[in-house]
């Protein structure tokens, strides 16, 4: 079997150990005699299955016992809607724009209320995080949305906005579980799992019991209502249960390394390795701002656009897949997550030192 380095930005790479217990328990889960797949989501056995994964991931974050851990369907892009239909009760929302989600969600939003860019880095193609210093918070704000990692441009948050009381929303779909993070900082937490932590289809929302009331907007489908779904316990239909499954086990990989403090130092020598070569390049160069720059999804580009797409098309051919950047921004795009192991990070640096050599001119 050949496994590649897959740096796709999502669906992405998940840990070998991971795929390899799934693929022993594929059709038979513990003597059960069926897959995970295959079982009833009412189930015992199916019960633990989710019990656990929510056990593991409060473990993990040391999320508060006042914040409730749900696992949905639809996506990251589900809780652009999902959100202001049950935060928004003076229809009014702050947004930080710092790349495609931000703007989608912001965009969405707007259907519900009010909304207000209280700072944007669109002025430098979101090449950087803005100053979130005196942000003018609206005084009757719900609350404040930002986007922790930009999967898109190569941003990341460092330092949290003073929210001036005002609840903060974070879309975390891209940095999920790479570092500590103090939950209680949030309102609401939300992650897709394709991008770190499990396949496409199941999405993480960590909410502060205090938000899940039943004030929502009179016409919020019962679906996207946080009450209905925190009341059933993310059992009120068919939840995705095989990407539940699978995440559970991503959890389990990440305790027995140590935890997100040992995933984080991991992550920022991965980093850095790539960044240090970038920044000594003649060739390639990063394209976002030092201070701003993701430990995830890193973003360069070379001298011209013809070298990249030679470098794309001869690292493909050298099982360095999935590098070309997002169809509206050109360039390279490396997604580091979690499960790329520190040993592609050094192959890619290693290959791109020796395309410098033959194609600088």
């Amino acid at each position: 079997m050949k496994r590649i380095y897959n740096f796709s930005a999502g669906p992405a790479i998940l840990p070998e150990a991971v795929l390899r217990e799934a693929a022993d328990e594929m059709l038979d889960y513990q003597d059960s005699g069926m897959s995970v797949m295959e079982m009833s989501h009412r189930s015992k056995i199916f019960q633990k299955i989710i019990d656990d994964a929510e056990k593991d991931l409060r473990t993990l974050l040391n999320v508060p016992d006042n914040y409730k851990i749900l696992f949905l369907q639809g996506g990251a892009t589900t809780q652009f809607s999902m959100i202001p239909m049950n935060l928004m009760k003076n229809k009014k929302a702050d947004f930080i724009l710092t790349g495609n989600w931000a703007v989608k969600a912001f965009e969405e939003a707007s259907k519900y209320g009010t909304v207000n860019a209280i700072a944007s880095s669109e002025d430098k193609m979101y090449s950087y995080i803005p100053d979130l210093k005196n942000l003018e918070i609206s005084e009757d704000a719900d609350y404040v949305h930002m986007v922790d990692n930009n999967t898109i441009f190569g941003t990341k948050f460092y330092e949290l906005p003073d929210t001036k009381g005002k609840v903060l929303v974070n879309d975390a779909s891209s940095c999920f579980l790479s570092e500590p993070m103090d939950v209680s900082k949030y309102g609401l937490i939300f992650a897709g799992a394709q991008k770190n932590v499990g396949p496409a289809g199941t999405v993480i929302v960590i909410i502060r019991e205090d938000l899940i009331i039943k004030d929502h907007l009179p016409y919020t489908p019962i679906m996207l209502r946080y009450d209905i779904h925190a009341e059933s316990k993310s059992m009120y239909n068919t939840p995705p249960t095989y990407g539940i499954y699978l995440c559970g086990k991503v959890f389990k990989w990440l305790l027995n390394l140590g935890g997100l403090e040992a995933i984080q130092k991991i992550n920022i020598e991965k980093a850095g390795l790539l960044y240090d070569y970038l920044d000594q390049s003649k060739l390639f160069y990063g394209t976002v701002e030092k201070k701003s720059r993701s430990l995830m999804n890193v973003c360069f580009k070379s001298t011209s656009p013809e070298i990249d797409d030679k470098f794309i098309k001869e690292a493909k051919a050298q099982g360095f897949d999935n590098l070309k950047g997002y169809r509206t921004v050109g360039g390279m795009r490396a997604s580091i997550y979690n499960a790329m192991p520190i040993e592609g990070i050094r192959a890619l640096v290693k290959f791109m030192e020796v395309f410098e050599k033959e194609n600088l001119k």
